[in-house]
């Protein structure tokens, strides 16, 4: 007579748990992939926020130079095409608009390829346009220089 072998239930489940754990660490990893991607293109959206409050500051800090020397501005003596290098000169113009690209090309602020542009037209020069351009490459998806060029542009009716 054969001994009478009884059902042991941990006996036949050998190895589920750990194929259980497995999954939930593939999971759980795939999971902290997902908050990595998150996190990175939050920091570009970040980057992309901060650059383009540094170009509306750098605008407002002309356009406050030139109402500080109006009768200069309104003679068109701020006015410059679209540059990257700093202009030269020696009057309080020339100084004002070498200050204003030196500062945007600061790499805390818009970095070495910001570029600007003061425009000042219509009756008596009171009319003036504010154009600043930079490179946005670091806050495009992949780092390539694809569309990386930003331009803000400002418009004022007089300066007062």
């Amino acid at each position: 007579m054969r001994p009478s072998r009884q059902y042991n239930p941990a006996r036949n489940q050998r190895g589920v748990g750990l194929v259980e754990v497995l999954i939930a660490v593939l999971i759980m990893g795939i999971g902290m992939l997902g908050v990595a991607a998150m996190q990175a293109t939050a920091l570009r959206n970040s980057q992309s926020s901060l650059e383009r409050s540094q170009a509306v500051v750098q605008t407002y800090a002309i356009l406050d130079a030139m109402r500080a020397n109006r009768a200069i501005a309104i003679a068109a003596g701020y006015n410059m095409g679209m540059t990257c290098a700093a202009p030269t000169g020696t009057s309080l113009a020339a100084t004002d608009r070498i200050a204003w690209i030196n500062d945007m090309q600061q790499p805390t602020v818009l970095g070495t390829g910001a570029c600007g542009q003061i425009d000042c037209v219509g009756a008596g020069g009171n009319h003036c346009t504010v154009t600043v351009q930079w490179d946005e490459s670091r806050a495009t998806a992949d780092g390539s220089n694809a569309a990386a060029s930003e331009t803000y542009s400002i418009a004022t009716q007089a300066l007062l």
